[in-house]
């Protein structure tokens, strides 16, 4: 099933790992709980969020389910 993107989506597959961590540091744990810890790699800043996630063998649903994640964080703490 594919998972409709809204508009509130903050993190999205195609973000550079450094831009969420600049941007939204509220996700780091729940990146990290997916067994990226790209955090303080040099690859953070060229690699999207999908392909370190790749790299690391996440599969699809996995990358969507961390996606929620961080974006569901984020509506919790109210990041606009």
């Amino acid at each position: 099933m594919k998972q409709k993107q809204t508009s509130r989506q903050k993190v999205k597959k195609n973000m550079k790992i450094s831009e969420i961590i600049e941007n939204y540091p509220d996700v780091i744990p729940v990146i990290m709980s997916y067994g990226l810890h790209c955090i303080g790699c040099s690859i953070a800043g060229s690699e999207t969020l999908e392909q370190g996630a790749k790299a690391h063998g996440l599969p699809d649903d996995e990358i969507r389910n961390m996606i929620k994640d961080c974006n569901d964080l984020l509506d919790e703490l109210g990041e606009d």
